[in-house]
Parts: C-alpha cells; sequence; structure tokens
C-alpha cells in the first residue's frame, strides 16, 4: 500500500457560499454523523494504514481549524489510530495559495529531507469529496499503488452517471491489466460544455477525472523537471537549506518555520497538477473506481446528501425545496427552490442553477 499520504485542503469555499467562506471552506462542513468533510479524508488516510506520514497542506491562515478537526477526530479513533496522528500527522501551512502542484512537490522534498527512505509511494487525497464504501476504496487503493511503483503516474477514474460540466474528463486508453480495471489514460479533457459532456458519456470511452493522484516522490520530480521546470527549479534547492522546524498546535504536529519553503514559494508560478503533469506526462494511467464518489462542489450536489430540510422550516402549497438554515424560514407558493441561510448571509436559487453561485459571491465582494 502507499507509504504516505497527501491531504490538500485549501479552498475558498465560493461554491457552497454563505455555509462555506474563505475563512470557514468546504472542507470544515459537517454532514452526517457530526464528521467533517477534512476528518472523513483523515479517516480515509487512517483506513489505507500508510506505513508512513499523513500530511495535511493547507493555507496558512487555516492552521488553527485543520488541527482542532484532527485533534477532535481521536475521540472517535482506537488507540492504533490516535497514535498514528499524534506520531505521523504533520499539516504544513503554506506561505500563499499555489494552486495544487507546489503542495506536492514540497510534500515530497518533505518527506524526502525529514523522513529518507529508498522510495516515498505517495497517494494525493482531497479534503472534500465522499467516497463510500471505505473498503472499495482501499481495494481500489491498492491496484492503483501497484501501478504506481512500477513507476506509474495513476488517478482514479469515475463512471460518470450523467453528462457533467463541473468536471474534468478522461479518455481511456488501451487496458493494462486483464479485467481492464487499470488502464492507460489516452487524454486528460477540460471541463465541457453541455453538448460536449454528452457526446462523451455517450461514447462509453470517458470517465470522471476524481482529482486524487498516486505517485513516487522521484517520478513527480522528474516529471515537473521535464514538462514544468520553473516549478521544479523553484523547489530544487530545498534540501540545501535549513530543515523546517515543526511544534504542536493543539496537539497536532505541524511545521512551524521553513524559510526554505518560502523562498520557494516565493519563485513558483501557480498550477494545477493536471495541467503541469497529468496532461503533458505520458506515463499516465487510471484505476477504474468501483466506490461511489462525489466532490459536493454545488448546492443541487448538497442537496441530495439530505432526506430533510435543515433547519425549521414551514411549507405553504410550496414544493421540491431544499432548505438549509440556521434561522426558521417560510415557503408560500414556491417550488424547486434551494434556500441557505448562514452566517449572516442568504442564498436564493432555483434547482440547477448551481454555476451560478460563485459569480454571484465575486459581485457581491464587488459591490
Amino acid at each position: 500500500m502507499f507509504t504516505d499520504i497527501v491531504i490538500l485542503a485549501g479552498g475558498f469555499g465560493e461554491r457552497l457560499w454563505p455555509a462555506s467562506s474563505p475563512e470557514y471552506p468546504k472542507q470544515f462542513m459537517t454532514v452526517s454523523g457530526g464528521v467533517s468533510f477534512l476528518q472523513s479524508s483523515v479517516l480515509r488516510a487512517l483506513a489505507l494504514k500508510p506505513s508512513g506520514k499523513i500530511i495535511i497542506v493547507t493555507r496558512r491562515d487555516l492552521l488553527e481549524p485543520v488541527a482542532v478537526h484532527c485533534s477532535t477526530l481521536l475521540v472517535r479513533l482506537d488507540a492504533d489510530e490516535r497514535r498514528k496522528i499524534k506520531n505521523d500527522l504533520y499539516i504544513i501551512p503554506e506561505t500563499v495559495p499555489r494552486q495544487t502542484t507546489a503542495p506536492l512537490i514540497l510534500s515530497c522534498h518533505f518527506l524526502d529531507i525529514m523522513f529518507p527512505a529508498p522510495q516515498h509511494s505517495i497517494l494525493v487525497l482531497t479534503s472534500d469529496h465522499i467516497i463510500a464504501p471505505v473498503e472499495k476504496f482501499v481495494s481500489d487503493s491498492e491496484k492503483a499503488c501497484k501501478a504506481v511503483t512500477n513507476g506509474k503516474i495513476v488517478c482514479y477514474a469515475i463512471p460518470p452517471t450523467e453528462p457533467a460540466t463541473g468536471y474534468g474528463y478522461i479518455k481511456a486508453g488501451s487496458p493494462e491489466n486483464a479485467d481492464g480495471s487499470v488502464f492507460r489514460i489516452e487524454q486528460f479533457r477540460e471541463k465541457p460544455d453541455k453538448k460536449t459532456a454528452e457526446e462523451y458519456v455517450a461514447s462509453g470511452s470517458y470517465w470522471w477525472n476524481s482529482g486524487m493522484f498516486g505517485f513516487t516522490s522521484d517520478v513527480l520530480k522528474k516529471e515537473l523537471a521535464d514538462h514544468e521546470p520553473d516549478v521544479y527549479n523553484a523547489f530544487e534547492h530545498l534540501p540545501e537549506g535549513e530543515k523546517p522546524v515543526t511544534g504542536y498546535y493543539n496537539g497536532i504536529k505541524y511545521v512551524e518555520t521553513w524559510p526554505a519553503m518560502d523562498t520557494a514559494y516565493e519563485k513558483t508560478p501557480a498550477i494545477a497538477i493536471d495541467k503541469s503533469v497529468a496532461e503533458k506526462t505520458a506515463n499516465a494511467y487510471a484505476v477504474r473506481a468501483s466506490f461511489d464518489w462525489d466532490d459536493i462542489g454545488s448546492w443541487d450536489a448538497f442537496e441530495k446528501l439530505f432526506d430533510t430540510n435543515e433547519g425549521k422550516t414551514v411549507e405553504i402549497n410550496s414544493a421540491n425545496c431544499f432548505v438549509y438554515s440556521d434561522l426558521p424560514v417560510a415557503l408560500c407558493g414556491v417550488k424547486d427552490l434551494i434556500v441557505v441561510i448562514k452566517n449572516g448571509n442568504a442564498l436564493v436559487m432555483k434547482k440547477g442553477a448551481s454555476s451560478m453561485v460563485r459569480d454571484a459571491v465575486k459581485q457581491m465582494k464587488n459591490d
């Protein structure tokens, strides 16, 4: 299995506004059982039983809530899992947000510098997705790890259930194993328009890109050196600088100071790992996911997690509405609405209009 897990926990909370915000992005929201998205990701990492470290990379201003969510999770764990969190989980607060390539190459250097090993096989998890059942995720990850230790860069391909326009797509190439559960990626595709998405799904050759990647530290560095030298060069000298100084925040280990990281972040461009490596490498493979997956990237998706409204609601001659509110809400003569009242702000949207929320947030900021 993978030796190390990296969880990306940045984000600015625009798509699920007003329940999420830059100060309280989606990963801190709870859905069921009082467990947050971030805590679910940590539990997922523990289920993989990595022999090495669990690293959470986040924005510097989110250090406190990330540490709190990790420490409050301890009461739900058994003794071995608690020891793993206390001994082997590290939070790395980024100097400034730089998309996803920078935190991943940073994590590779952190592991190589602090915990030298013949090979670090790394799985990248997101902090705000829903994945179930965990047993199938573990089984698929074993296949992914086997490919990674053979020098591949691997992601999870999600079977599309609809012609979604909010996800990137993967075009499947030749199978790598007998049952076709691992295959070469012929091409990565950007988020399509509706017509193109319908063509992708109808073809049967396209899969959703989950955004989770597996690789070894050495392979990622080589790919960046070949395809994105500006990023590679920005971090190349980290091993020559002072080692990271670690401390404890709310009982959780974190990188307190690391001047070499600060210097690298000043130099590196901001680019997603999909753009810097995945779309350019000839070494990309995918594991066909047997687990259910959703990135809950909209209120339309979020609503599906609930059987009833969240908050006191009165409905008069109204139908097919969802309410997620801190305040009592009365609905009169309306249908097909999503109403969210959180953190002193209100959102009223027609179902299916989630793509407009980010634009609304930006316009409110400008006004």
